[in-house]
C-alpha cells in the first residue's frame, strides 16, 4: 500500500505494507499514479516519499518473489517495475526522499530515484543494498538509478559489491543521503525542499532536471528495448537463493 495525501500542494507518499513497507506490484501502481498526477497537475509543487511508523522501506515484498512461477512472470514484474522506476525517476517535479527509518534494497532504490533525501537522526537506522547477499542482480532501471546517484562507480561498486548497510551518519558522508534532521522537521524540512526548487520563475526547476536526468533514462529504455535479460532472472529459482530469501522472511 502506497497512501497519499496533500499538503500544500505537496503529494506526501507513504509506504504502510507491514513491519518493514514492502513494495509491491500495487504499491508500484499507486506510485505511478502519483507521479502522473504530480507531472499533469500544475498545482503540484513535488512529491514526498516516505515511509509509516519506523521504516522507510525494507524492499521488495520477498513472499512475491517467492511465488513467481517461471522466469516469463519474473519479467513481466521487472519490466513493469523498471518502467514506473524510470517515470520516478523522472518526474518533472522535484522528488525528495524523507527517510523515516530504515531503507534497504528496493526501498534504497526508490529514494535514490529522487532528487534529494533528508534522513531522520537516528543511530539505528540503516541504509544499504542486501543485493547480492541474496544473491540477485540489480535489473536496468535499478543500475543505473543507482549508479546516478553516486558521483563515481567506485561509490557504486562498494555499496553493490560489499552488501554493507550505513548508519545515517556514515550515508551522509557517502554521499547516499543530503541532510540528517530531527524526526519532528524531517516532512517539513523536504517539503521547503520542494518549494524553494519549484517556486521560481518559470519553474525553471523542470528543464533543469529533464537536461541532468535525460540521458541516464534514455539509457535504461534503450537497454529495455534492445537486449535481452531474461537470463539474469533464473536466479530467482535457484535453491540457494530461494533458501536465502526464505532466511529472510523467517527474520522478520
Amino acid at each position: 500500500m502506497l497512501n497519499e495525501r496533500n499538503e500544500e500542494g505537496i503529494i506526501i507518499a507513504e509506504f504502510d505494507n507491514g513491519k518493514i513497507n514492502s513494495i509491491t506490484l500495487d504499491t508500484l501502481r499507486k506510485l505511478r499514479e502519483i507521479v502522473k498526477k504530480a507531472n499533469e497537475d500544475d498545482s503540484i509543487k513535488g512529491i514526498v516519499l516516505t515511509g509509516a511508523g519506523k521504516t522507510f522501506s525494507g524492499g521488495f515484498d520477498l513472499p512475491m518473489f517467492l511465488g513467481f512461477k517461471d522466469v516469463q512472470e519474473v519479467y513481466e514484474f521487472i519490466k513493469e517495475e523498471d518502467e514506473i522506476l524510470t517515470e520516478l525517476f523522472m518526474c518533472k517535479k522535484p522528488v525528495v526522499s524523507a527517510i523515516n527509518g530504515h531503507a534497504v534494497a528496493g526501498g534504497l532504490i526508490c529514494a535514490m530515484a529522487s532528487d534529494y533525501r533528508i534522513a531522520k537522526n537516528h543511530p539505528k537506522i540503516n541504509l544499504g543494498m542486501s543485493e547480492i547477499k541474496l544473491g540477485l542482480p540489480l535489473s536496468l532501471a535499478q543500475a543505473e538509478v543507482m549508479r546516478f546517484g553516486f558521483d563515481s562507480d567506485r561509490k557504486w561498486r562498494d555499496v553493490m559489491y560489499f552488501g554493507k548497510m550505513f548508519t545515517v551518519d556514515a550515508a551522509k558522508e557517502f554521499g547516499i543521503v543530503d541532510e540528517i534532521v530531527e524526526e519532528d522537521e524531517l516532512i517539513g524540512r523536504a517539503k521547503k525542499i520542494i518549494s524553494k526548487w519549484i517556486d521560481n520563475p518559470g519553474r525553471a526547476f523542470i528543464k533543469l532536471k529533464e537536461g541532468l536526468k535525460k540521458p541516464a533514462a534514455d539509457r535504461i529504455r534503450k537497454r529495455m528495448a534492445e537486449e535481452d535479460w531474461k537470463d539474469n532472472l533464473e536466479c530467482f529459482f535457484d535453491k540457494d537463493v530461494r533458501g536465502s530469501l526464505e532466511f529472510v522472511m523467517s527474520m522478520m
